[in-house]
C-alpha cells in the first residue's frame, strides 16, 4: 500500500508554507514510511506556485531527513514502478 501526497496546498487553510498541513504530512510519513509516500504537484489544484509546492517538502518539513526527501520526492515512485 502506498499514499500519494499530491495537491496538498489546495487543501490548506493557510498560505505558504502551509503550516496547517505539516502535522498531517508527518503522520502520513510516519504511518506509511517515506518509501511508500509519493510527492506530486497536481498543478490543476495548486493555490500556490509550483516552486512553493516543491519547497514546502524540500525546505519546510524539518522532520524529513535527506534520505526521506529523496524517497518522497521521486525515488519511491521510481522504485514502485520498477524504474530503479
Amino acid at each position: 500500500m502506498t499514499v500519494k501526497a499530491t495537491g496538498l496546498p489546495g487543501n490548506a487553510s493557510d498560505g505558504y508554507p502551509f503550516v496547517s498541513l505539516h502535522a498531517h504530512i508527518r503522520r502520513v510519513v510516519e504511518a506509511f514510511g517515506a518509501h511508500r509516500v509519493f510527492w506530486g504537484s497536481d498543478v490543476t489544484r495548486l493555490r500556490c506556485t509550483y516552486r512553493e509546492a516543491v519547497t514546502m517538502f524540500t525546505h519546510e518539513l524539518d522532520f524529513l531527513s535527506e534520505d526521506d526527501l529523496e524517497w518522497v520526492m521521486g525515488r519511491a515512485m521510481s522504485d514502485w514502478i520498477g524504474w530503479f
